[in-house]
């Protein structure tokens, strides 16, 4: 029996190993010959590191390189000084209306990063509706470098808020009535100990706004275009799409950006690992908030404006711009209407074949990413297969995989002329870059769930007869089904509304909502853009929540 059930356990890590090499690491090793050797397409192995050389000569990379540290750095600055406030009043104090704040500081993440600029554009642009408001535009700080940070920020800060506002609220303030009780006043009591206590937390969430920073193409290609800022992203973006095609300088920037976002995951999990410093004890302590007392007002004002800012300017400009009948005519009453609305679910539009092609694909790649996710995870927890630590790897190296190189190494990988059969130019190359992108998701969610299943239960099915597959089946999925719902959900909300991979290796023919949405916005169309991004949001924001519902009345009732 035991030696049946490591044969078992062997076919299905070798099985895992197999998929996730071809998925997973595939792409990253073509990216990684064509880097090296720049005529690898023709067939040759001539000139190796030539490449390189010449975008290091022209001076593309040190400079890309740069813009692109100056972008994440800027924007975890923003992300920081905005969420360590809001944090600290919402966890150390009575706030009124706190789990409302919650909510709607989890618009923005509801909002895609593309979407939101395109909005502050529309606002703070000449003639735009801050000039139509108030006589004054924006367009000096928007298209700037500090315009770009503080709009990435305003996307970003949540991250940092919702894990320092856990922090803080296990710190509490007890710690810091002890400083008191030595002179220290409240300002000096916060940043003296309990900012320092929770600094594991600030900094793991503050690496991860740094990755989501750098990875970033919407708004640096939106706002830094005309600027000039060109940062790896839109430079790899530039290489594959301009005449002529540069791939070995792509695949050059795409290997100095995979670098950036693997030193940031992997900073990440150290200080996840290490996590923060002792405050609990083996008795609990309840976490008591203080009143705000005359800081109330100026604590709700605070949130408002910030919400307002992250949240509130976007939607507006997304929803004013929608029911424009032409942008021209501004925000006159006489020029809003439903007409867009009515175009994008016109029976036969490019906008409704779009919204069906997304939706469809969002919901394959969940299902995919889902089925690929807990079986690399049931590999990894619940085998002892010799190579489940090298599925363990292959499934975490998506962590350091943007977009924009995801869809460089699906390029490079089945735009080969030696593939019999090859998803390139179909719809299926999509799938496949969604699935790489977001397979973190469904293998974290299943990992932590199986980790709380009692290996008791494995060893029960074996003595009944049952096999490696018939107990998953049968006992670990239901119970880990919950978990890998929600991760499938947050893989279909993605890939729903995915731009970069989409924009480069989309099939003639087809469009997503994502790339109708950017399309709208480069021939003008401006209001049938914003339709389409208002039904965007708003299906891929209700339709989670519905089957989340759902789900926990069936729960009850059972």
């Amino acid at each position: 029996m035991r030696g049946q059930g490591g044969t078992a356990q062997g076919v299905l890590t070798a099985l895992a190993l197999a998929l996730l090499s071809v998925i997973v690491a595939a792409p990253f090793l073509f990216i990684l010959a064509q880097a090296i050797f720049p005529k690898i397409g023709a067939g040759s192995f001539a000139g190796p590191f030539s490449a390189m050389a010449d975008v290091l000569g022209s001076g593309q990379l040190p400079r890309a390189t740069l813009n692109t540290l100056i972008m994440g750095v800027g924007t975890v600055a923003v992300s920081a000084a905005l969420a360590v406030p809001l944090a600290a009043i919402r966890a150390l104090y009575r706030l009124p209306g706190a789990a409302l704040w919650d909510l709607v500081f989890l618009v923005p993440f509801m909002i895609p990063p593309y979407i939101a600029t395109l909005g502050w554009v529309m606002t703070g642009q000449p003639r735009g509706y801050l000039e139509q408001l108030t006589g004054q535009n924006i367009a000096g700080l928007l298209f700037s470098v500090p315009g770009i940070v503080i709009i990435l920020g305003l996307h970003c800060f949540p991250v940092v808020y919702f894990a320092l506002s856990r922090s803080f609220a296990t710190i509490g303030g007890r710690f810091a009535d002890v400083s008191r009780v030595f002179g220290a006043g409240p300002l000096r009591a916060f940043w003296r100990v309990t900012l320092p206590l929770a600094l594991p937390g600030l900094a793991a969430s503050l690496i991860l706004v740094f990755a989501m920073a750098i990875e970033e193409y919407g708004t640096p290609a939106v706002l830094g275009t005309r600027i000039g800022f060109r940062v790896l992203v839109t430079g790899i973006d530039e290489a594959i799409g301009d005449w002529p095609v540069d791939l070995p300088g792509a695949a050059t920037l795409a290997l100095v950006l995979v670098g950036l976002a693997t030193v940031a995951y992997l900073a990440q999990r150290r200080f996840v690992a290490k996590g923060g410093f002792e405050t609990t004890g083996a008795r609990p302590l309840s976490a008591t908030r203080r009143p705000l007392g005359q800081a109330t007002v100026p604590a709700l004002l605070l949130f408002a404006c910030v919400a307002f800012v992250s949240t509130g300017v976007p939607l507006l400009a997304v929803l004013a711009t929608a029911l424009a009948k032409t942008v021209s005519g501004g925000l006159a009453p006489g020029n809003l209407g439903l007409q867009n609305f009515a175009a994008v679910f016109a029976a036969g539009s490019s906008a409704r074949e779009a919204l069906v092609t997304s939706l469809s694909l969002g919901l394959v790649a969940a299902l995919a990413t889902g089925a690929l996710g807990a079986f690399s995870a049931f590999v990894v927890v619940r085998t002892r297969a010799r190579g489940r630590v090298a599925v363990d790897l292959l499934a975490a190296l998506p962590n350091a995989a943007p977009g924009v190189v995801v869809a460089l190494g699906m390029i490079l990988l089945w735009n080969q002329p030696w593939w019999p059969v090859t998803p390139y130019n179909t719809l299926s190359i999509l799938v496949l870059a969604y699935v790489l992108l977001l397979l973190p998701q469904p293998v974290r969610y299943t990992t932590a769930a199986l980790a709380q299943i009692a290996p008791s239960l494995d060893a029960a099915a074996r003595v009944a007869g049952a096999s490696e597959l018939a107990m998953a089946r049968r006992i670990l999925l239901p119970l880990i089904f919950p978990h890998l719902m929600v991760a499938m959900l947050l893989v279909f909300v993605v890939a729903a509304r995915e731009l970069v991979a989409s924009l480069l290796i989309l099939p003639v023919g087809h469009q997503t909502i994502a790339t109708y949405i950017w399309r709208q916005f480069d021939q003008g169309s401006v209001g049938l853009g914003m339709a389409m991004a208002l039904v965007t949001i708003g299906l891929t924001t209700l339709l989670p929540l519905a089957v989340l519902v759902a789900a926990r009345r069936t729960e009850d009732i059972g």
